[in-house]
């Protein structure tokens, strides 16, 4: 871990972010940080709970003169989401995030940084550390499995938490106090395939897209970015048009909440239309990358031979896959007629893997309304299901609903103001923050989110703004001084 990151300000921060990113953090693999957590809380002496699912809550008693204000929730989530470059060479699962500092930014090497919602967690361990940060009571909330499902939010149960107030450490823009966010579901369309022999004429292509900028599938929906897996689909659609090509095997993005930067297929092509599919291939290339030089200018697309796979796909699926997936909706669906600029409802195609025998399409689906939410998922289903894929929805959560009388909300814009001489943005996002859930579980408590700079989360290129992190953590502490009385 380079120690210029530790010698950032500010110090407590910054050290704190470098000690937890030390520690492994996949989603649904939590049992290394979990259990740093549980050690960091007993170290200090507070009283320190894993619940059932295994969240972790440390409370720490208000500071002298404090006591009289309501006892807050500061939360924030202990995974994060691990994508990282093709030819880095990485193991999440056993090495500690290598960051280094890049003018105002912090950055990883070749991987996604964990700042979300890693720089939300270090805040939280540095207040409950510190010997000389006014504040009132803190019940501190570190949930898990939020990048992949929200389990911890959704498992925590009532009654552990007594905090009037929640403030929730997961927003990216330091000028944005939110009220708001996104609900979203995972759908997620199967079938099995009848494999067929190669013909004996055939010849093989590898086809890969990447240099895909790729980003958070909910705050980076609207940009315009390409999808790795409708780049592929055009690609092999229009050639199964012209040259019956035939698909041995698609391996196309990865997590869901991670738009998809990289697709590879293997493909066969009968060979007397071997210079002819090369030839038109690079004719769609060209009208790809130039529909897409603004906003990828990274785009690569090669087409090469290699070796003949194997097995081939039977033509009545392949034909049946290609159009759904060039059906399929991808990316924003309906903006918000309520609040400017706001995504209401959208779709991510975020996995599509075709291999012996089997297809599996992944796709996240988000919106701040329900039944918007459920009119996209049925409308990507029936794609699917049209191609006689069985479609299940599994992982659904609520989007949390704006309250624009929120006590806490008037502390922070009068803060922020005094601050910063300007006014904060007060918006609702197109990410899938925990406060719908966790206000299933306390409907009575007043929750805001807030948090400093962070670019391109959820991919190799996320980065932290370091004098954001100044400003950010300096409106933190006015916060804690200025939380209400209680009732």
């Amino acid at each position: 871990m380079s120690q210029e990151i530790r010698n950032l300000e500010p110090k407590q921060l910054w050290n704190k972010f470098a000690d937890l990113n030390a520690v492994p953090r996949p989603s649904k693999k939590e049992e290394r940080v979990i259990a740093f957590m549980k050690d960091f809380g007993t170290t200090l002496g507070f009283e320190t709970i894993e619940d059932e699912v295994g969240n972790v809550i440390i409370k720490k008693p208000a500071t002298a003169g404090m006591e009289n204000r309501k006892t807050i929730v500061m939360q924030s989530h202990l995974d994060m989401v691990h994508q990282k470059n093709a030819d880095t060479v990485f193991d999440f699962d056993t090495q500690g995030i290598e960051m280094y500092v890049d003018g105002d930014w912090v950055r990883a090497n070749g991987t996604t940084l964990g700042a979300d919602n890693g720089l939300g967690v270090a805040t939280i361990m540095a207040i409950l550390e510190s010997t000389d940060i006014a504040h009132p009571a803190i019940e501190a909330l570190f949930t898990i499995d939020e990048e992949t499902g929200m389990t911890g939010a959704m498992g925590l149960k009532g009654g552990l938490l007594s905090g009037e107030i929640l403030l929730n450490l997961d927003t990216e823009e330091d000028d944005e106090i939110d009220i708001g966010c996104a609900g979203g579901i995972d759908v997620t369309a199967t079938r099995e395939y009848n494999e067929e022999e190669v013909p004996e004429d055939a010849v093989a292509y590898k086809i890969t897209v990447n240099g895909l900028n790729g980003g958070h599938s909910g705050m980076d929906i609207h940009k315009g970015l390409g999808n790795a897996n409708k780049i592929m689909n055009r690609l092999l659609f229009g050639a199964f048009e012209n040259f019956g090509l035939q698909i041995a095997e698609i391996n196309g993005g990865s997590l869901r909440n991670a738009i998809p930067r990289e697709s590879v297929a293997t493909v066969v092509i009968a060979g007397m239309y071997d210079e002819a599919y090369v030839f038109d291939m690079q004719e769609i290339i060209g009208d790809i990358k130039t529909e897409f030089k603004t906003m990828e200018p990274k785009l690569a697309i090669t087409i090469e031979k290699t070796d003949l796979p194997a097995k081939i796909m039977d033509l009545g699926v392949q034909e049946g896959l290609l159009r759904a997936i060039y059906t399929a909706h991808n990316g924003v669906y309906r903006m918000s007629p309520d609040m400017a600029d706001l995504v209401e409802t959208s779709n991510n195609i975020a996995r599509v893997i075709v291999k012996d025998g089997e297809i599996s399409v992944g796709c996240l689906t988000r919106s701040s309304v329900e039944t918007s939410k459920m009119d996209l998922a049925n409308a990507l289903r029936s794609a699917f299901e049209l191609m006689g894929c069985e479609v299940d929805f599994s992982g659904s959560y609520p989007g949390w609903t704006p309250n624009v009388t929120s006590e806490i909300l008037d502390v922070l814009t009068d803060l922020y103001e005094k601050q910063n001489n300007e006014k904060p943005k007060v918006v609702a996002c197109h990410a899938g923050l925990e406060c719908g859930l966790l206000g299933t579980h306390y409907p009575e408590m007043d929750m805001i989110s807030f948090g400093p700079t962070i670019h391109g989360a959820h991919s190799p290129d996320e980065r932290a703004s370091i004098s954001s992190a100044q400003k950010y953590w300096k409106f933190v502490l006015e916060i804690l001084k200025n939380i209400p009385v209680k009732n």
